[in-house]
């Protein structure tokens, strides 16, 4: 499979990982999943994720996942699969078992002691070192690493590092930081990588009005982040705003800090994707009143999609 580049685009969805009643990897839901996600229109895939439940996995499980999508995308999209960690050790291990599986790359987030630029710059320097000619996917998410990076250690970052072609961008607010890398690169002083979005969606029509290019995110109806992208790359900025509009209650919904995955996974087995909701433990539960919220927020969602048809 083709290696990811500078100009990937449309959306990367972050994949769930499947799971039994019982918490055991459920293998035939994880090729429903895929499936699912090829069928919306999904552009890539991205395994092992915050939102993958990675750090519950042992690491023949990761593995495991890993060679069981890649046999069920066959080539179709890319994948990329998170490969964060405390040590530099295992990200080079995870990380170049991916690849020979055959992945595009892989993504790194920085670790929660980084906290000065020169630090942040330095961890990255090194994962690339021993990465080689791995490319690599930076994840800027401070609200989960607790680590804020800035749009100048980005710039660093693009400028020295050759491998580093994409920003999978999580910072909220930051649309800014978004027009300020653009505004470098049309002024060449860097290079243009890559810019895929995340929290959900819920910013998706101004980050691609701000120069992004698409979403590298998870939502239980990922048809709302294609179908959204498309109408931006034609022209159809409104239309990509209403169609927006229609599925955002929901998606707010599901961005809940505590409560996100388990809405999402909730959803996705109603709508047949997977067998189970489960989150593997530790993990809360829903109540019947949250239950309740988003049976609501469908219906209301169906009804604006069916006023836009």
């Amino acid at each position: 499979m083709p290696h990811i580049s500078e100009t990937a685009s449309g959306v990367y969805v972050i994949a769930v990982t499947p799971f039994t009643d019982q918490g055991a990897i459920d293998s035939a839901s994880l090729d429903s999943m895929v499936d699912f996600y090829l069928d919306k229109g999904a552009t890539g895939l991205t395994l092992l994720g915050m939102m993958g439940e990675a750090p519950k996995l042992t690491a023949a499980e990761s593995l495991a996942i890993v060679k069981q999508v890649l046999g069920r995308v066959s080539g179709r999209v890319p994948v990329v699969v998170g490969v964060s960690a405390p040590g530099f050790a295992p990200l080079k291990e995870l990380s170049d078992q991916v690849m020979d599986a055959g992945a595009s790359g892989v993504m790194i987030a920085p670790p929660s002691s980084l906290r000065t630029d020169d630090q942040i710059y330095a961890y990255f320097e090194t994962a690339a070192a021993m990465l080689g000619d791995i490319p690599f996917v930076l994840q800027d998410y401070p609200l989960a690493t607790g680590v804020q990076i800035s749009a100048s250690v980005i710039l660093r970052v693009v400028r020295n590092l050759p491998s580093c072609v994409m920003l999978k961008h999580e910072d909220w607010p930051g649309l800014n930081k978004i027009g300020a890398l653009r505004a470098a690169s049309d002024r060449g002083e860097t290079r243009r990588i890559s810019i895929l979005c995340g929290n959900g969606g819920v910013f998706l029509p101004e980050e691609l009005s701000r120069g992004a290019d698409g979403a590298m995110t998870g939502f239980a109806y990922p048809e709302m982040m294609v179908d959204v992208c498309k109408a931006h790359a034609a022209g159809d900025v409104e239309r990509a705003h209403d169609l927006f509009d229609a599925y955002l209650p929901l998606a707010r919904y599901e961005l809940q800090p505590g409560l996100g995955l388990q809405i999402r996974k909730h959803i996705l087995a109603k709508r047949g994707v997977i067998a189970s909701a489960a989150l593997r433990a530790p993990a809360g539960r829903l109540s019947t009143s949250d239950i309740g919220d988003i049976e609501r927020l469908i219906e209301r969602q169906e009804r604006r999609l069916a006023a836009l048809a």
